[in-house]
């Protein structure tokens, strides 16, 4: 799939994809934000990558990132790369955001779900216990961070050739102009209100030390 190219929206890929553990409700375009990422790594080359694509549910596009990373392999790469998309959101989004987060990982977008099931229980302990690859605990540790973070996540699991962040993962010289693009922070209407729009980084760090 080529990144260059218009690619489904993340809301209808979404929509039409199974979310782990969790039954899929039939309106989830109240998500306000979705976030796809993939994770790669090369047996040949002991090269990564890490893909981010966000999108607002109206499909307009808040960020894209395609970076080389050092990785221990793919699966680590895969917990990289979520982490760094929930965090790149983080800032963007407010608190109260409901997520929509994409993954070609099984696992992964398994483990997510159970984090927010874990999350709404009394005594946090997930309702099936968590696969995590040693190597990547740390990132786990802060993708649970972020999923306490807002106001609603789930995950849902696409194939790899549907993931648009899947190129921008496995060829991160090629798409390294991504990273150039300007970063929006669009907060989508909210139904039943005016339209609102989060201010950019910059201008709401000038606001908060004046």
């Amino acid at each position: 799939m080529a990144v260059h190219g218009r690619h489904p929206s993340l809301r209808d890929l979404f929509d039409e994809s199974p979310t782990p553990h969790i039954a899929h409700p039939p309106h989830t375009h109240h998500r306000d934000f979705y976030v796809a990422t993939d994770g790669s790594f090369s047996h040949d080359t002991r090269e990564g990558g890490l893909g981010v694509i966000i999108e607002t549910r109206d499909g307009e596009r808040v960020a894209r990132l395609s970076v080389s990373d050092d990785v221990p392999d793919n699966n680590v790469a895969e917990y990289r790369a979520l982490h760094l998309g929930l965090d790149v959101l983080a800032v963007r989004a407010p608190a109260n955001a409901r997520i929509g987060v994409l993954v070609d990982h099984d696992q992964l977008a398994a483990n997510v779900n159970n984090a927010v099931l874990a999350h709404d229980r009394t005594d946090w302990r997930p309702p099936k216990p968590f696969t995590v690859p040693s190597a990547g605990k740390y990132h786990w540790r802060g993708i649970r961070a972020r999923i306490a973070g807002f106001g609603e996540l789930r995950s849902a699991r696409i194939r790899s050739d549907q993931n648009p962040a899947h190129p921008l993962a496995n060829a991160p010289d090629e798409y390294a102009h991504v990273n150039r693009e300007p970063a929006r922070c669009l907060l989508p209407e909210v139904p039943g209100s005016s339209e609102t729009q989060i201010p950019p980084p910059s201008r709401a760090d000038r606001h908060a030390s004046g």
